[in-house]
């Protein structure tokens, strides 16, 4: 049986868009990131697709490189949000993982460590987007400390993260990637810079590793583009089916609130899934959806296990007729920008009601 709502997973299409990712920095390692459950196309899955195409991986937390290693990932795992205590470290000590060096604190305990090997770190040099990370006269005294430290592997690798590449007219961008460069122009190692957006949008922050996220799921990690424009192909298509089919008069309110009214006679579909399956509430009536792979209206609020759409141009539309909400056909770059999101929180909020299927 076909599940009401189910995110079909195109796999091939991963290995795809990495190939995109090494042809636009060629020179390159290739640390994919695969945080957030792989952007909710589930972390061991994506990991064990990826193992033999990529250099390592990068995840947010401790807990999920933990996870890599306990189901026997071997590549380097790095953690981007680095350790915030000595458990953590223990962590990063017992499975072999890295680390992101941003504040003083992880330095003073990599000083107290006791391990018995060495932890590879990346020391993070924060050059705009003021979270994470050191400025100025800091980062050059960390990386003194670090040079200092017999806990880890010599020397510390360098990395930043840019704050405005994902808008290819932002002026912003370059000054960041040369500050970058002056700062670590003295100093060995090896360096990190571009994310997705930097990768296909800004050569100059090319570097020994590049981080691509977003486009390895085939979403563009551009303001004002679609994927397809950037040959990228979407991993994860949405899916459901129509449960009624109902007419209703001009005039007639539609779902929560009313806040949608039929100008005239209406042909109403019903599609089973909601914000409880993690699509957007806050998607406008207008939003594309396809009914038998042909575009119709989603009108009326989203709620938690139905939307409703304008079945005039599929008179014979009925109960069981395939739904797709976002995927081949219908970029999620447009379901986004109906609910003024972004394509990330569209693919990290699938929840477990959804089942997910591997395209065979």
């Amino acid at each position: 049986m076909i599940p009401a709502a189910y995110a079909l997973l195109n796999l091939d299409a991963l290995t795809h868009n990495l190939q995109v990712a090494k042809q636009h920095a060629p020179d390159a390692k290739i640390m994919a990131v695969i945080k957030a459950n792989a952007y909710g196309h589930g972390l061991l899955r994506v990991a064990e697709v990826l193992r033999r195409q990529v250099d390592a991986v990068a995840v947010a937390r401790v807990d999920e490189g933990v996870r890599l290693r306990k189901a026997g990932f071997d590549k380097p795992v790095t953690v981007l949000e680095g350790f915030v205590c000595a458990d953590e470290l223990k962590l990063l000590d017992q499975y072999g993982l890295d680390a992101v060096i941003h504040c003083f604190e992880q330095i003073e305990m990599l000083r107290q460590r006791h391990g018995p090997g060495k932890i590879s770190v990346w020391l993070k040099l924060d050059v705009g987007m003021n979270r994470l990370g050191f400025k100025g006269a800091d980062f050059h005294q960390a990386y003194r400390h670090l040079r200092q430290c017999f806990g880890i592997n010599q020397p510390p690798r360098l990395i930043t993260h840019l704050a405005y590449a994902d808008d290819l007219n932002d002026s912003r961008t370059s000054p960041q990637v040369a500050l970058f460069n002056e700062a670590v122009k003295d100093y060995p190692g090896e360096r990190s810079v571009a994310n997705s957006a930097a990768i296909l949008g800004w050569p100059d922050a090319l570097a020994d590793w590049v981080r691509p996220g977003i486009m390895l799921f085939g979403c563009s990690p551009f303001v004002d583009r679609e994927a397809w424009q950037l040959n990228l192909k979407p991993v994860m298509s949405l899916h459901s089916r129509l449960i009624a089919v109902k007419p209703l008069a001009a005039g007639e309110a539609v779902g929560y609130g009313g806040d949608w009214v039929c100008e005239k006679a209406t042909r109403l579909g019903v599609v089973a899934i909601g914000y409880g399956d993690g699509y957007p509430r806050y998607a406008k009536s207008g939003t594309p959806v396809l009914v038998n792979g042909k575009v119709v209206p989603m009108v009326g609020r989203v709620s938690m296990d139905m939307i409703t759409v304008d079945l005039q141009s599929q008179p014979d539309a009925k109960p069981g007729d395939p739904v797709t909400l976002w995927g081949e056909g219908l970029a999620i770059e447009k379901i986004a920008m109906a609910a003024d999101t972004i394509p990330y929180t569209l693919l990290c909020g699938i929840t477990q009601r959804v089942q997910i299927i591997e395209r065979a």
